[in-house]
């Protein structure tokens, strides 16, 4: 037992009790048209439509979504946040409660940690995310180190773990979904509970009524539907902690865990779209081409290059602002002439961090922050 846990371990509900999804877990990577079944997590998963790039603060609409299990029917008005384990005073709180502890809002850029995996060939079946899963938002909540403090954290205590309401299985495990961060990752400011999303209240979607926004990380690490939160003297062993979420080459690799977000950048597709390929018309002329570009764990954009055919360019940023965990806007102007183009854009931090042209692939597709290629016709 993990001394003063309660945290869901890696097998968490599934001892003494048949496993009624057994063949669900026996998923293997394949070749050629995605399956029923990431259609339909593609269906109930949406991602940012790219020509929304636009937007600074994407709108709580069109900000990306992945739900590993059911959205909770949540009310506010019952609903309390648990901490316990190694501290001193469990807490036992109301959205009420967090509400009333000092608030902030941060912009953050969040990033499914699967986004880019479909284009890997033969691919794990899996969210068949192709580029679309980033958004940016104005988060409102307290630091979670608020909470923490309340409870008063042990001498022994080393990692806090994070649980959700939503529940289901994956690969065989029936589990609620949790992740963790070490202490002094959770006692950071800039880690919050948070209850309201762009100034209004958080959408069901969303982790209604109080979720966790941990910034410059993947998306994987912010808990929604926060229920309870266990401060441990070991490293918590839920299935999306020590199982999931991992780089891994092969087969039997214990991997390296995923966290903090790569450098990466995305183009908002010029012209217009055909319906069905959604391949691009751009009119001959002058044309601005515009996007984004983020990182993780905060660290800061230096440059963005713009190719046009196999020649790279400096794109011009956007003034760097406040928001150091929010991406930054570029722009280039290009003299687009008739016939097929390649666009592409790459981006570089200022501690020499650098988009690869093509993807260092693992078995599970996560972390691919190749350069994006698009193909348009200028008429």
């Amino acid at each position: 037992m993990q001394r003063g846990g309660g945290a869901d371990g890696a097998r968490s509900g599934d001892a003494g009790v048949e496993d009624p999804f057994s063949g669900a877990g026996a998923r293997t990577h394949v070749e050629g048209d995605f399956s029923r079944e990431e259609v339909s997590l593609a269906n109930r998963n949406s991602g940012i439509p790219l020509e929304a790039l636009r937007y600074e603060v994407t709108p709580p609409g069109l900000h990306y979504l992945l739900s590993h299990f059911d959205i909770p029917d949540v009310d506010a008005a019952n609903w309390r946040l648990a901490v316990g384990g190694c501290v001193g005073n469990e807490q036992s709180v109301s959205l009420a409660d967090v509400m009333q502890m000092p608030a902030r809002t941060l912009r953050v850029t969040l990033e499914c940690a699967g986004n880019g995996r479909a284009g890997m060939s033969p691919r794990y079946p899996s969210m068949p995310w192709l580029s679309e899963a980033v958004s940016t938002a104005e988060w409102t909540g307290t630091s979670l180190r608020n909470l923490l403090e309340r409870a008063a954290p042990t001498a022994w205590a080393k990692h806090v773990a994070f649980l959700g309401l939503d529940r289901g299985f994956d690969r065989g495990i029936e589990h609620h979904y949790g992740r963790s961060l070490d202490l002094e990752q959770a006692m950071s400011d800039d880690v919050l509970l948070a209850w309201a999303m762009n100034g209004a209240p958080l959408l069901p979607q969303h982790g209604f009524p109080c979720r966790l926004i941990v910034p410059g990380w993947y998306g994987m690490a912010s808990v929604k539907w926060l229920a309870r939160i266990d401060v441990l003297d070991r490293p918590f062993d839920g299935f999306q902690q020590a199982v999931g979420y991992h780089y891994r080459k092969h087969a039997g690799d214990p991997g390296v865990p995923v966290t903090t977000m790569r450098v990466r950048s995305l183009m908002v597709p010029p012209g217009i779209p055909d319906w069905y390929t959604r391949r691009r018309l751009v009119e001959a002329g002058p044309v601005t081409l515009r996007g984004r570009a983020w990182a993780g764990a905060g660290v800061a954009i230096e440059r963005v290059e713009v190719g046009v055919d196999g020649r790279w360019s400096a794109a011009q940023l956007a003034p760097a602002g406040t928001h150091r965990f929010a991406w930054r806007g570029w722009s280039f102007d290009w003299l687009a002439e008739p016939g097929e183009h390649r666009l592409q854009c790459r981006a570089h931090t200022v501690d020499g961090q650098v988009q690869p042209m093509i993807p260092d692939w693992n078995t599970a597709g996560m972390g691919n922050n190749a350069v994006q290629t698009l193909h348009v016709n200028v008429r």
